[in-house]
């Protein structure tokens, strides 16, 4: 008999955190979050999120044993700024039971026509900075801090559920031995002088705090033309600020900017934290912070996080001024390979940036949706 519990106390959210510990353990794929910080990230007291959506969290039991979890998801920036009658799931995860995965989008189902919705689709987050998509290919590559990962059953499961594939995207990876600069050295010159435009580089994350309102809004510009954006609010990004700037390693943060010093493009690129993570699983203390400050000083690996330019200055050459920053940033640390985090397949412009770069797919993932009854 599969029971289904909503997760409403503090205790009872570590317990929906800490399933895919059990779910995944020995895997050597999947990256434990940080525990403390994905409780923080679903408290709807913390994460300013919840000022524009709202969301309830629900655990699978059988035979008195955690079976499965679901978040259930309504973003009321995008069902009524966007007309996008969507109800969406996330933090999915089961074990290989369809039975179990049918009562936890149920649960959905109900919570969604409730709301008067249309469809339901996921995995997704609560906006575009969090995590996407059910992974379908690539199950033994590792995954990042900025991913989900996911046992090959779980597609099975939602296509048997009658469900329809939503988003579709790829992950890459670059070497950085293939990376030739004379693809954007000589451009990068040129559209510095036509544009006047320069680089500028970091050396302490204090001095990113005085752009970071500017790159929200170049992020926000420059990406909501995408299928799959939805407005991030004031108080998220000063949340994303908190959260995220501290794991930046200055040197991997590329802005450009105009004569005015207004910010036109800028890319921001981590060191891969994901066997940091694997090494600390979920635990900060005694050890955790010294795995990530390890991680951040001397990875060989860095993923892509953001990019984004202006719409105004896109097809302009802008990104060939970040490339030649980073080039010189990585040859300098010895990178030795690149990482890029899920990508739209429609989104054609960004597959055009990296061409030249010898991108090899080594994942790939989806959302599923389906019509609400």
């Amino acid at each position: 008999m599969i029971t289904i519990k909503e997760a409403t106390s503090k205790k009872e959210l570590k317990t929906f955190v800490k399933f895919p510990f059990s779910l995944y353990k020995g895997s050597s794929s999947w990256v434990p979050p940080i525990i403390s910080e994905e409780v923080r990230t679903l408290d709807k007291s913390v994460n300013p999120v919840f000022k524009d959506a709202e969301a309830r969290y629900f655990l699978a039991y059988k035979e008195n044993k955690i079976v499965g979890r679901i978040a259930a998801i309504v973003n009321w920036l995008e069902v009524n700024g966007q007309n996008e009658n969507k109800m969406r799931f996330g933090w999915f995860d089961v074990i290989d039971d369809v039975e179990v995965t049918k009562r936890l989008l149920e649960k959905v189902h109900e919570i969604g026509k409730e709301k008067g919705l249309d469809y339901v689709e996921g995995p997704v987050g609560f906006s575009n900075l969090d995590k996407v998509g059910i992974l379908t290919e690539g199950f033994n590559e590792i995954g990042s801090m900025i991913t989900w990962h996911n046992h090959p059953y779980y597609a099975e499961h939602f296509k048997a559920l009658g469900y329809d594939i939503g988003k579709t995207y790829s992950e890459n990876k670059m070497e950085f031995k293939n990376i030739l600069p004379e693809y954007f050295t000589r451009i990068q010159t040129m559209v510095k002088k036509r544009y006047q435009l320069r680089e500028l580089n970091f050396t302490d994350n204090k001095e990113i705090m005085r752009y970071a309102d500017e790159m929200f809004d170049v992020f926000s510009k420059s990406h909501s033309v995408l299928s799959s954006f939805v407005e991030i609010n004031q108080e998220q990004r000063e949340y994303f600020k908190k959260k995220f700037i501290g794991f930046l390693n200055p040197e991997y943060v590329k802005f450009v900017l105009d004569k005015d010093d207004n910010l036109v493009g800028f890319g921001i690129v981590t060191p891969s934290y994901a066997k940091a993570l694997q090494k600390m699983n979920g635990k900060l203390f005694p050890f955790g912070f010294r795995h990530l400050l390890n991680a951040k000083k001397k990875a060989k690996t860095v993923t892509f996080y953001l990019i984004g330019v202006l719409p105004e200055y896109q097809n302009k050459g802008v990104t060939a001024i970040i490339f030649q920053e980073f080039y010189n940033t990585f040859k300098e640390k010895g990178i030795e390979l690149c990482i890029r985090g899920p990508e739209l397949d429609d989104n054609i412009a960004i597959q055009q940036l990296w061409k030249n770069f010898k991108p090899v797919t080594h994942k790939r993932r989806c959302t599923f949706k389906k019509a609400i009854a």
